[in-house]
């Protein structure tokens, strides 16, 4: 089972899956477990995998992104052993390299480039260009021939990001695991929390000559001002008190003066 950290983490990817996929790469995750990704991967033009529809699996662990996850094709490639582990810098083969920062978007981008590499390693298999050929030619419907995965309609339907400087907008439906299967609830799109309104400041009477600090009201705002001062009519009278003593003072002094 997912933790929060890893839930939160993988529904914020899918909405950033579904608003921008990677060129020739779509994913979702399975209804029922987030952890697990769908994931197809379209052959590029002018590559030995042009034409071919490639279907795998992520599977990340619960403590996810704090660990790295395991890659798996089903689809025949010519490039990858079906149903095997792949080994990657990004995978569970290699945790010493694995960078939390990293995402389903580019755990999948860094698959497609690993593809078009000639690498061995393991998962991987050699192959000739031409039999990758042939294999991207029947991948279609050897996809069509797996309950896993499976187009609604005969016919290979392009992915929302082909390459294209103007991308295709369709949606893409992958029989069990459909885009459109998977519900979005109220936890992947959060309502922002409105910030109140401050009402109108009220200020207590304040002791003889105590200052206010930090606080100033302008213009009914609340403000900044470490030089406001409260005076209050205490401290005002208190202060004509002591010039009052003084001047009796100085007339009884020029009094006794004039005796």
């Amino acid at each position: 089972m997912a933790t929060k950290v890893a839930q939160k983490r993988l529904q914020k990817e899918y909405l950033n899956m579904q608003r921008s996929p990677p060129p020739f790469i779509w994913a979702c995750p399975e209804e029922k477990n987030i952890l697990d990704w769908h994931f197809i991967i379209r052959g590029p033009p002018d590559s030995p995998y042009d034409g071919g529809e490639y279907h795998g699996l992520i599977w990340f662990p619960s403590d996810y992104p704090f660990k790295p996850p395991d890659v798996k094709l089903f689809t025949p490639s010519g490039r990858f052993e079906t149903g095997v582990k792949i080994c990657m810098s990004m995978t569970s083969y290699h945790p010493s390299t694995w960078n939390a920062a990293w995402s389903v978007a580019t755990i999948l981008t860094g698959l497609l480039s690993f593809m078009l590499s000639d690498e061995i390693t393991a998962g991987a298999v050699k192959t000739t260009v031409e039999e990758k050929r042939a294999l991207a030619k029947s991948s279609h419907a050897f996809n069509l021939s797996n309950k896993k995965f499976r187009y609604s309609t005969p016919t290979m339907t392009d992915l929302p990001d082909m390459g294209r400087s103007n991308p295709s907008k369709q949606i893409l439906e992958l029989g069990s695991f459909t885009s459109s299967s998977v519900i979005l609830t109220p936890t992947l799109t959060p309502t922002p929390t409105p910030t109140p309104t401050p009402g109108p400041l009220e200020i207590p009477h304040q002791e003889i000559g105590e200052r206010i600090e930090n606080v100033a009201v302008v213009e009914g705002r609340v403000g900044v001002d470490d030089n406001v001062q409260v005076r209050n009519r205490h401290g005002w009278f208190s202060w004509r008190w002591i010039v009052a003593v003084a001047m009796l003072a100085l007339l009884g002094r020029l009094s006794s003066l004039g005796r």
